[in-house]
């Protein structure tokens, strides 16, 4: 079995937050997969099912993001589960809105809710990192991850969040690259303006449910292959996924 954990902040106040995205992600994978209704277990909540053959648990802890790891770690311990069978989705300003890499291991860089995990269970779990950008001053940081995704961030977010709940399948059975390729060449560029690259580069970070009506999933058309532009994030992540990112720190 596999531990699917998305990260954020429990409560509708933090719903629409940066930091919360790790459970957009989850939820998106909720509805797009056959899954039970959430309960709440594990100082979380959580929902059992299968994405292809794995059967998979998806956990969204409610201890607040500093304390992710003693829900993961109750969760991990009952099942005793390897780390290799832990993923864990969240948001990443080290990245520019709209990219996504995966790794295994490394570092925290400074990321609150890993760094509680791996108090509890260690490094080398899997995580898929989903770029949320980062602002101008090291001193913003909190307060940026802690609020809502612009509308305009609507033209990115929403369609990379359905690419990898369709797409997910493929990481559990395959790896983390050809995860990372298919979400790519299941998106294409859309027409929304480049980011504003910010002047610091320092680090810094802050800090149920009923069951949806369940979602359609129809094959999207297909469309040809985008061109290589730069009009915007989803545009800059489809040049930057033309290799295979998968590092390994």
């Amino acid at each position: 079995m596999k531990l699917i954990v998305g990260l954020g902040n429990p409560g509708g106040k933090y719903a629409d937050n940066r930091h919360n995205v790790g459970f957009m992600a989850v939820d998106e994978i909720y509805d797009f997969h056959d899954f039970s209704p959430w309960r709440k277990r594990f100082s979380g909540e959580v929902c059992e099912g299968r994405i292809g053959r794995t059967k998979c648990l998806m956990l969204k802890p409610s201890t607040y993001m500093n304390e992710s790891g003693r829900s993961v770690g109750e969760a991990a311990r009952f099942y005793k589960l390897d780390l290799d069978d832990i993923i864990v989705l969240y948001d990443e300003i080290d990245l520019v809105a709209g990219k996504l890499k995966a790794k295994t291991g490394g570092g925290n860089a400074g990321h609150n809710g890993l760094r509680s995990i791996s108090s509890h269970l260690g490094n080398d779990y899997h995580r898929v990192r989903i770029g949320v950008g980062r602002p101008a001053q090291k001193s913003q940081v909190s307060n940026y991850v802690l609020r809502d995704f612009n509308k305009s961030d609507q033209q990115w977010l929403e369609p990379l969040l359905d690419a990898i709940a369709r797409k997910f399948e493929t990481f559990l059975e395959r790896g983390s690259g050809d995860f990372l390729n298919q979400v790519a060449e299941h998106l294409t560029p859309l027409d929304v303006k480049p980011a504003k690259k910010p002047a610091s580069k320092s680090r810094q970070d802050g800090s149920g449910d009923k069951k949806p009506e369940k979602k359609d999933a129809p094959s999207k058309p297909s469309k040809t292959s985008p061109q290589s532009d730069d009009r915007g994030p989803l545009a800059d992540m489809l040049n930057l996924w033309k290799k295979t990112d998968t590092d390994k720190e």
